[in-house]
């Protein structure tokens, strides 16, 4: 485990601040209400686009709401389903990804195809038209994202199945009698989690950039909620005379995206030595 850690941390610079940001991000989103300076979603009409003051650290919007308070529970909005998304296209896509590469035939055909059907459609296409469909909210935006990512677990998982269902051990328990559930859980499964939690990792960040496309779209989460996406919107009309207004969320989201993107990476080298990548 140290070893790990030190090699994770080993890459340089760029991964000690990326994972500095993540954490933060984390601390943020548990604390949002302790850290927060007022409710952000009271309107204060007298303070309209007003900048940063001792009051408001950050500026208030065009309804008079604070810019900071708002960006620290859009953390908490971002966090919160990007993790349900990823946790629920984990669990459908490993155990679409177990069954299809471990019993293969005309199950793993119908299963890599619909995978494949899936793939082919932009995942913010794919998203919009599900949370559409679904009907906009915080339940139809955490179902549109985790479907959107399940093929990659499915892809992943059913590689690293391929590869070693034939092996000795594999072989061994069915010779003895072992149910198939519990080959697949005690010996299949285990080779898949280094691998599964790069890309949770990675995941995470494009499903903050995907909520954050919907709300920015008009799709996602209904205001008064405060969501970076919808921050960033809210502000366009406003770029000329109060540019912060869009591009501090705007820069959140790109910070955490790329943060978690490269944490990622780091915990790509430090699980798997035979993957090392360069940064």
């Amino acid at each position: 485990m140290k070893r790990k850690i030190k090699v994770f941390f080993n890459r340089g610079i760029l991964s000690e601040i990326c994972f500095a940001i993540v954490v933060l991000l984390i601390f943020v989103a548990i604390f949002a209400p302790l850290l927060a300076p007022c409710d952000p979603n009271v309107n204060d009409l007298r303070n309209v686009v007003k900048g940063v003051s001792s009051e408001h650290l950050l500026g208030t919007d065009y309804l008079g709401r604070d810019v900071m308070s708002r960006i620290l529970y859009g953390a908490r909005i971002s966090l919160y389903t990007s993790i349900l998304a990823g946790a629920l296209s984990a669990v459908l896509g490993v155990l679409l990804g177990l069954a299809a590469g471990y019993f293969g035939g005309v199950l793993n055909q119908v299963i890599m195809r619909l995978t494949d059907a899936i793939l082919a459609i932009p995942a913010l296409i794919f998203t919009l038209v599900l949370a559409s469909a679904l009907g906009g909210g915080v339940l139809s935006i955490v179902i549109s994202i985790g479907v959107s990512l399940v093929p990659t677990y499915i892809r992943m998982v059913n590689g690293q199945v391929l590869s070693i269902k034939e092996s000795d051990y594999v072989t061994a328990g069915k010779l003895i009698g072992l149910k198939n559930v519990k080959i697949l859980l005690r010996h299949l499964l285990p080779n898949c989690f280094p691998s599964l939690i790069v890309l949770f990792t990675m995941n995470l960040g494009q499903g903050i950039m995907l909520e954050a496309t919907m709300s920015y779209l008009g799709v996602g989460i209904a205001p008064p909620t405060a969501t970076w996406g919808a921050m960033v919107s809210d502000g366009y009309s406003f770029l000329t005379t109060a540019p912060l207004l869009s591009i501090l969320p705007g820069v959140c989201i790109i910070l955490v995206v790329v943060a978690f993107n490269v944490v990622g990476d780091g915990l790509r080298d430090a699980l798997d030595p035979r993957l090392r990548g360069k940064l």
